[in-house]
């Protein structure tokens, strides 16, 4: 199975009755996906799982757009694609492998996105554009973007975030995964980035500050957001170990080493949490 180009090309469907087994089943093909190599960006997934899974529930299949600014959290939009049936579970075997099209962080070649960022901070700017777009051409259409906390340390988000405060892109709303990871350590000791929420209503959007990890909250407030007048950014609160009590305390949530025994204990605990076998 070919995965589609973009989750807004018409004819796409999928349909999620139940977002909370969504994002268990998430962490379940990440960890399959990173356990072939060994290690990986399963804390990403791990955090945005939740995030992922509600934008399945409330994006419109064939119509709304979505954008992943960091690249290497394409790992659980795959995981969501394939579970969903988009993607084809065996192609999930090639993630990160060398010409494969599922790659470990993606490009604009990544199947499922309508942009996927190269260098981090770019996600916003295309959004924005997207939804600019949609606009002028009189395109009742919703632009999705998942951002990551430690993005928020470029100057290019906050250009964007004016730009789309002063054009009232209603149509755009934002995911700040906001679990203080990043390849150099906690956020917070890079870069003082709080209060998050603040900055964003003082560049003109609409913020609702939430715990990333309660998927009907983050589905609820994806679904108020369409009701703004202004763009919205849910500052989703995460960890990159949630979901995964078998994590040592001192597992590094941005590359997490995954050996094989971890790597069984982890696919045991979510397939007993999903009630049994998993394909």
């Amino acid at each position: 199975m070919s995965p589609p180009a973009r989750l807004s090309d018409p004819g796409t469907r999928w349909e999620v009755d139940d977002p909370e087994r969504l994002a268990t089943a998430i962490r379940l093909r990440a960890v399959r996906m990173v356990a072939a190599q060994g290690f990986g960006y399963l804390g990403q997934a791990l955090s945005c799982a939740e995030q992922v899974a509600a934008l399945f529930a409330v994006a419109r299949p064939g119509t709304d757009r979505i954008v992943c600014s960091p690249g290497h959290y394409v790992i659980a939009f795959y995981a969501a694609g394939a579970e969903v049936g988009l993607i084809g579970a065996h192609a999930l075997d090639s993630y990160g492998h060398d010409g494969s099209a599922l790659e470990a962080i993606g490009t604009e070649r990544s199947p499922l996105f309508d942009y996927v960022a190269g260098s981090l901070g770019q996600g916003l700017s295309a959004a924005a554009g997207l939804a600019l777009s949609d606009r002028l051409r009189g395109r009742a259409v919703r632009t999705f973007a998942l951002l990551s906390d430690g993005e928020l340390e470029e100057g290019q988000v906050w250009e964007a975030a004016m730009f789309a405060a002063h054009h009232r892109l209603s149509s755009l709303t934002v995911l700040v995964d906001a679990n203080n990871s990043q390849v150099d350590g906690p956020v917070d000791t890079i870069t003082t980035i709080e209060p998050v929420a603040a900055k964003w209503a003082s560049f003109g959007w609409e913020p609702v500050e939430l715990d990333g990890h309660d998927v009907h909250a983050v589905s609820q407030a994806l679904v108020r957001a369409k009701d703004v007048s202004r763009p919205v950014a849910l500052i989703c609160r995460t960890s990159t170990a949630h979901g995964l009590d078998c994590l040592p305390p001192d597992a590094d949530g941005h590359f997490i080493k995954l050996p094989p025994e971890l790597a069984a204990a982890a696919v045991a605990e979510l397939t007993a949490r999903l009630g049994g076998a998993h394909a």
